[in-house]
């Protein structure tokens, strides 16, 4: 989390204005440019965080990030992750006290593994991974609330950051055998003689191809294919129990064999649309909410020729025009956890921890490892509502003065610790050119467009600040 003040917002854009005169090209990057790629690809700018990209070209500053991106966390797992308990207690065998006990401590420790993930995120050094990860955990969903194992979901989570930005190829292949995929969609139940077709009818519709692009004969033979996928006895592993797999002859997207589940998701990686289906939904995450049919074909074809590496994809679309084209920034709504990573990560030292994040995130809307359903939360214009619009400005509200954000008002229970307000500003600092300047620089910083509601010229200093993050603009990226 990175200091707001004003010699190094001062020294920041002044590096940003000798873009052009240093390099002598106009593709370098502006002030503007650093906020989109970094509101695209983390959790929104920083003074720091724009510093690192100045005297860089786009390309130069995609590849910068594309090269810092990790594969692991930074923040260490709650200790009992390690304990060596099973990831499913055998309620079953407890007295109804002991159940409730065990239960108890499953919530609490559900909470931790999201406070967890939100300090990683509050933490890393690698905003792009956590975007990436995100993206992903909303592509391939599942919920705590059904499978309630906070150890496997952390597994998977591992498992998405990881690939995050490596092979999809080896991601779908990993998820679905991951055992909380095979218990969130009823495919640890999926045998012979009672196929289960819920895994290989999500698989084809929200996983890799989309609807309209199979039958349903197709989707009953992937689910004969998968059956025998399956967990341990203590559901924490992947088993392939071939006594309860069907090994008759199958007929899948117009091809005809013995098919197993690994034989489902190479012929599915070899259909074109795959690949069109994965940069379309990454074209929504990233750039549009409407896709280019004509861009996503060109992109489509550099993941293929990449034998579905995901970097490649990236790369190409953070380098292609639509991504930096003016029609299309601040034309996405921030999440709630980029809103509220985003805005504390912005401020030093604040001292806002995952769990408070956490609990805030959920009445905003967008509950961490508990998706609303299997087709995840649909983003965009349902983030907002009058509801959440409202709880959003009370956060930035209450962030701004300095208020504690605790369970006294029901909105971050256990912070009781004092953020920070806005840097030191006073109305003779903000006074004249300077403080004009100064201004400038801080909505270049945080708003894509133009703001809604310029505060008046002659506003106290820290209201005409304030106005910025309170801006309806300020929701965008």
């Amino acid at each position: 989390m990175r200091a707001i003040t004003v010699p190094l917002l001062r020294a920041v854009f002044v590096a940003l204005a000798l873009f052009g005169a240093s390099l002598g090209e106009a593709r370098a990057l502006d002030a503007a440019d650093a906020r989109h790629l970094l509101a695209r690809t983390g959790f929104g700018a920083t003074a720091e965080g724009a510093a690192e990209l100045a005297l860089l070209t786009r390309a130069q500053a995609v590849d910068k990030i594309l090269g810092n991106a990790r594969t692991t966390a930074t923040t260490p797992g709650p200790a009992w992750l390690n304990d060596g308990k099973p990831a499913f207690p055998a309620l079953g065998k407890l007295n109804a006290e002991e159940r409730a006990a065990q239960q108890k401590l499953t919530n609490e420790h559900v909470q931790q593994i999201k406070a967890w993930w939100y300090d990683e995120m509050l933490a890393t050094p690698s905003p792009f991974t956590e975007r990436m990860t995100l993206f992903w955990h909303n592509h391939f969903t599942s919920s705590l609330r059904k499978t309630r194992s906070p150890v496997l979901h952390y597994r998977q989570n591992a498992l998405l950051r990881r690939e995050s930005l490596g092979s999809f190829a080896t991601l779908l292949r990993e998820v679905s055998r991951d055992p909380v995929m095979l218990d969130y969609l009823d495919n640890r139940l999926n045998r012979w003689e009672r196929p289960n077709e819920n895994f290989a009818r999500e698989l084809l519709e929200l996983f890799t191809l989309g609807e309209g692009h199979y039958s349903e004969q197709d989707i009953k033979n992937a689910a004969r294919a998968f059956t025998g996928w399956t967990t341990t006895p203590d559901r924490a592993r992947f088993l392939e129990n071939v006594r309860i797999h069907d090994p008759d002859s199958k007929t899948f997207l117009g091809r005809t064999g013995r098919f197993d589940g690994d034989d489902i998701l190479k012929l599915i990686l070899q259909q074109p649309r795959t690949a069109e289906f994965i940069t379309e939904k990454l074209w929504r995450e990233f750039i549009s909410p409407t896709p280019d049919a004509k861009e996503v074909q060109r992109l489509a074809a550099v993941f293929r020729d990449w034998n579905y590496e995901i970097k490649p994809l990236m790369k190409a679309m953070l380098n292609s025009d639509a991504f930096w084209a003016q029609k299309n920034r601040g034309e996405l709504i921030k999440s709630p956890v980029e809103f509220l990573v985003g805005t504390v990560r912005f401020f030093e030292n604040t001292p806002v921890d995952g769990d408070s994040l956490a609990r805030y995130s959920r009445r905003l809307g967008q509950d961490i490892f508990d998706p609303p359903n299997v087709k995840g939360w649909p983003g965009h214009t349902a983030w907002i509502s009058t509801d959440t619009l409202l709880a959003r400005e009370q956060f930035l509200q209450r962030l701004l003065r300095g208020d504690r954000l605790g369970p006294a008002q029901q909105m971050m229970a256990g912070n009781q610790r004092r953020l920070p307000s806005l840097p030191a500003a006073t109305d003779e600092s903000m006074a004249g050119p300077k403080g004009a300047a100064i201004e400038a620089d801080l909505r270049a910083l945080l708003l894509a467009k133009a703001p809604v509601n310029p505060p008046a010229a002659n506003a106290p200093a820290r209201a005409r600040l304030a106005a910025l993050f309170l801006d309806p603009v300020y929701q965008l990226k």
